[in-house]
């Protein structure tokens, strides 16, 4: 699917970022019809969150499934073959070379997608530096998008700061999938790289990755529904 073939409505991702699954149940009950994609990471995933992704897909909703898988080659691939049995849209890895390569051979066969994760949005130049890399969050993030171009990975997980300029190395058939989205007016929290929903879509990313804006909401249907309006109008 290209990007603008994309519906509004599915390029918001709301993240199920809560300490149980009963806690993401009323959640996703709260919202109803007004989030069609739901983002699943450590927090709930580890708190019994798995099953809930065959659910969700069951009831028609898709799954972006946030482990930044890494480790060596033969643990990913057998990971990445568990979850590709559980009806994820979207499962990401850590844009290392050798676990990039063996999600991509161990997801041959499936519906599922491969996005790697360039560099965190709580990252910056300083957090790089002090972590043993060379490169910047630029020139990082130009490198392992590339690569993971060459190896045939589906997507990436960048900021929307990152997104124009890996618009020209992904192409139109690699998704761009952005994180750090802070409607105006919300707090940015620990993320250091931000961008609203329409500044967003229009630097080039494909989904819009949405925690606390909306699940910490007075209304959260509400928020989701005024973001999902937000994305329509910057698309026209």
């Amino acid at each position: 699917m290209t990007s603008t073939s994309i519906p509004s409505r599915d390029r918001l991702i709301v993240a199920l970022d809560v300490p149980s699954v009963a806690h993401a149940e009323a959640m996703i009950a709260r919202l109803g019809s007004s989030v069609t994609f739901y983002k699943i990471g450590y927090q709930l995933a580890y708190a019994g969150g798995f099953p809930l992704v065959r659910a969700l897909a069951d009831a028609g909703k898709q799954v972006f499934l946030d482990l930044k898988m890494h480790d060596i080659g033969n643990t990913v691939a057998r990971g990445v073959e568990s979850v590709a049995n559980l009806g994820a849209t979207f499962l990401t890895v850590h844009a290392y070379p050798q676990t990039m390569q063996a999600a991509v051979e161990a997801r041959a066969g499936s519906q599922l997608k491969i996005l790697a994760v360039t560099v965190l949005t709580s990252y910056d130049d300083a957090d790089l530096h002090a972590a043993g890399y060379r490169l910047g969050v630029r020139d990082l993030v130009k490198a392992r998008a590339e690569q993971a171009k060459a190896i045939g990975v589906d997507g990436l997980v960048c900021s929307a700061e990152e997104a124009a300029n890996l618009r020209s190395i992904a192409g139109s058939q690699m998704s761009l999938v952005t994180p750090g989205i802070r409607p105006a007016g919300s707090a940015v929290g620990d993320q250091k790289r931000v961008m609203t929903p329409a500044r967003a879509i229009a630097a080039g990313a494909d989904y819009l990755v949405v925690g606390r804006p909306v699940m910490a909401a007075a209304d959260p249907k509400a928020a989701a529904e005024a973001i999902v309006a937000e994305i329509e109008q910057a698309k026209s």
